[in-house]
């Protein structure tokens, strides 16, 4: 399958209630495979719905979302910004959703091939206030598919928004996948889901405005408590050949994917290189980079970018030893070939 298809799939057969988008590229294959496999909620009975934009499509899962159900959306770069204040608004109410970034080159509208240039704006909290969205970084179409049923799992866990921050080269590349059994959808509605009057309690409200400023202080402070939480707990990564290596990359998504061959090439010449990738970008994995960053002699961050991972990666190695970046930006995929030259180039100073 494609990446975009199988996030549909998954979608489907993990049993999502609703999903609200709107296309763009490259992940207009989301909506359009949900459109053409469930049209009439044959299989899930999932609403899927074509909003009139990215704004309307992330104010649908927010009103979703606050029932209880299991709500997601896709965009890609542009379309994610857009959806921006939707998601400060419903991390602020601590309810669950699900939204896929299949992102691409920028800034502006940049262009349609892929980048990791929506590194600060998933993990730094892109919208406004003090929030955090659970970022996961897949790597392969299978775990495109998996992350979808484990994103929902973590919002409903924490109540907040998690964020899949994939690339346009996964996205859009085919692989074989492994299907889990259909879900059925949940006909059981959290505590806090806003159903209405029953005779057992007063209406659920959900809000976010707090005219008091002590009040609007207490809910931060209760944010940040769940956060450290989700950061105590939830941490995922990948090691790849660090047991011996003397030099480490860092690396995720379509990066981790080339920087595998970059490692079976300096392998061959000798050369003891491995590689940390982090699944959650938040929380990130810095405990355990700090730990590897004490056995080695540097670090390479690797990305679709300008340099913006590098950032925590630096902060998380806290000077152990030296850090440099590499990367490359506007849609321009890198080689593997190229990421070893650079490699070896800063071995040699």
């Amino acid at each position: 399958m494609k990446g975009n298809e199988a996030i549909a799939e998954a979608a489907i057969r993990c049993g999502c209630d609703a999903y609200f988008g709107y296309p763009i590229t490259p992940q207009s294959e989301i909506l359009e495979y949900l459109a053409l496999e469930d049209p009439y909620n044959k299989r899930s009975g999932m609403v899927v719905l074509q909003a009139e934009s990215e704004i309307a499509a992330i104010n649908m899962v927010y009103g979703a979302a606050g029932c209880g159900k299991k709500a997601m959306t896709s965009s890609s770069s542009p379309g994610i910004s857009l959806k921006q204040e939707g998601l400060s608004y419903i991390a602020a109410g601590e309810l669950p959703c699900l939204v896929v970034n299949v992102s691409r080159g920028g800034p502006g509208l940049g262009s349609i091939q892929p980048g990791q240039a929506d590194y600060f704006q998933s993990v730094k909290g892109g919208g406004h206030g003090d929030y955090r969205l659970i970022v996961l970084a897949p790597n392969t179409v299978q775990e495109q598919y998996d992350f979808v049923d484990l994103g929902f799992e973590l919002a409903f866990k924490y109540r907040n928004p998690v964020l899949i921050l994939s690339d346009g080269a996964i996205g859009q590349m085919m692989e074989k996948v492994v299907l889990t059994p259909q879900k059925d959808r949940s006909v059981t509605l959290p505590s806090w889901a806003t159903t209405g009057k029953t005779p057992d309690r007063e209406r659920n409200r959900i809000f976010t405005l707090n005219i008091e400023t002590d009040v609007q202080e207490n809910h931060n402070r209760k944010l940040q408590a769940k956060y450290k939480v989700v950061e105590e707990n939830e941490i995922r990564y990948q090691e790849f050949k660090t047991d011996d290596a003397e030099y480490i990359i860092v690396a995720y998504g379509i990066s981790s994917r080339i920087c595998m061959k970059t490692i079976q090439l300096a392998r061959e010449k000798g050369i003891k290189l491995g590689m940390f990738r982090p699944i959650t970008l938040w929380p990130f994995p810095k405990q355990k980079l700090f730990e590897l960053s004490k056995n080695v002699k540097g670090i390479f961050a690797v990305e679709h970018s300008c340099g913006q991972m590098v950032e925590d990666v630096e902060l998380a190695v806290k000077n152990n030893t030296p850090v440099k970046f590499y990367g490359r930006s506007g849609g321009v995929i890198m080689t593997p070939q190229e990421v070893l030259l650079f490699i070896e180039s800063e071995m040699n100073k």
